[in-house]
């Protein structure tokens, strides 16, 4: 168990790193790009989102070998502590801003995580058995889900409003955490067919099922990031991803959990700590950032009109607009010249003297 851990936990140091490196890279994107494929393009032009690219394969290969040697309901949970590595790095950076009430959410984390894991204490599962009927259900389940989100995201409540960033944010995110559960259910059935040789690998219809589906997510993720502030996206893909992933081991790989009532009764205690402490924790001042701008896209004023950069450090004041010329003036000059203008036409049209 404790290699399965330590490789899951590499992963999800890899994973936090790719998910501050495309926060920055998305976060400047006009919002009309959202759902476009020149928001691609904008990103292309950024090399730190080469770099959150990178550290998301690397997590992917660190969660492959995690879930060879460990079940689906063990790993996934430990990929939870992400939003801890979030923390961490942003802890470094400004540690003046790290407060009380950031520690105790933290440490709430870990000790939820570590409570659940010992109440449930996940065992037996076998990837490799489940037939492509389960699979189909379970797809169609999952990305039904997804697009019934994402749906919700993008719904206005009144004609002509605009979606609320932070609400869309979190929905596409959770739309997103939800794609990436399923994903860690398909690549603990690839890595099944890791050992067997190339030949049972690319003969298997997960590498490519692991593409198309990984595609999804990934593009979910970008344009959660993209959406709106960190602390409204992070829960939603920190918890989602996990539960889903569970719930498909249980479902799918047939791991088993300790259901006695104190244990159920102690999982979801944890389940609700760690639950709370993820959504405090990404509430906390480091995490939070302003909502990136829509056409405009570099940059936006807080209430005290100084220009905040989309990773939430103050920059130069915002300029002021220039007031419109007053109603009053305005006319003012448009009578002078039609008095003008009729003075004119009546010194052409009058009779020469003599």
């Amino acid at each position: 168990m404790i290699l399965e851990i330590l490789l899951a936990l590499v992963a999800s140091l890899f994973t936090a790193t790719s998910s501050v490196a495309q926060r920055v890279a998305a976060a400047p994107a006009p919002g009309e790009l959202t759902f476009s494929w020149r928001l691609l393009a904008f990103l292309l032009k950024r090399p730190i989102w080469f770099l959150g690219v990178v550290c998301m394969i690397a997590g992917f290969l660190f969660q492959l070998a995690a879930l060879h040697f460990g079940q689906l309901t063990l790993v996934q949970p430990v990929i939870a502590t992400e939003l801890l590595f979030v923390f961490a790095y942003l802890a470094l950076r400004s540690r003046n801003r790290v407060h009380f009430r950031d520690w105790v959410a933290a440490a709430g984390m870990a000790v939820g995580l570590g409570g659940f894991l010992f109440l449930a204490d996940p065992s037996g599962g076998q990837a490799g058995n489940a037939t492509t009927e389960t699979w189909l259900l379970a797809a169609l389940a999952t990305f039904g889900a997804v697009a019934l989100v994402v749906g919700a995201a993008f719904v206005r409540y009144r004609p002509g409003a605009h979606a609320n960033p932070a609400r869309k944010a979190a929905l596409l995110s959770i739309a997103a955490g939800t794609a990436w559960g399923f994903m860690a259910a398909v690549i603990k059935e690839l890595s099944v067919h890791v050992n067997q040789g190339a030949a049972a690998v690319f003969t298997n219809w997960s590498p490519y099922a692991l593409v198309g589906g990984g595609a999804v997510a990934m593009y979910l993720v970008t344009i959660a990031f993209q959406a709106g502030p960190l602390a409204a996206s992070q829960p939603g893909l920190t918890i989602c991803d996990p539960l889903v992933a569970s719930l498909l081991g249980v479902t799918i790989f047939g791991d088993h959990i300790r259901h006695g009532p104190w244990a159920l009764a102690g999982e979801a205690a944890a389940a609700v700590v760690l639950g709370a402490s993820v959504v405090l924790l990404s509430r906390s001042q480091l995490i939070q950032a302003p909502e990136p701008v829509g056409a405009a896209g570099d940059g936006q004023a807080s209430g005290d009109g100084t220009r905040h950069e989309p990773d939430g450090v103050p920059g130069r004041p915002l300029p002021r607009p220039v007031p419109a010329p007053p109603g009053g003036r305005l006319s003012l000059r448009c009578r002078q010249l039609a008095f003008r203008l009729r003075l004119a036409v009546r010194r052409r049209d009058a009779p020469s003297p003599g």
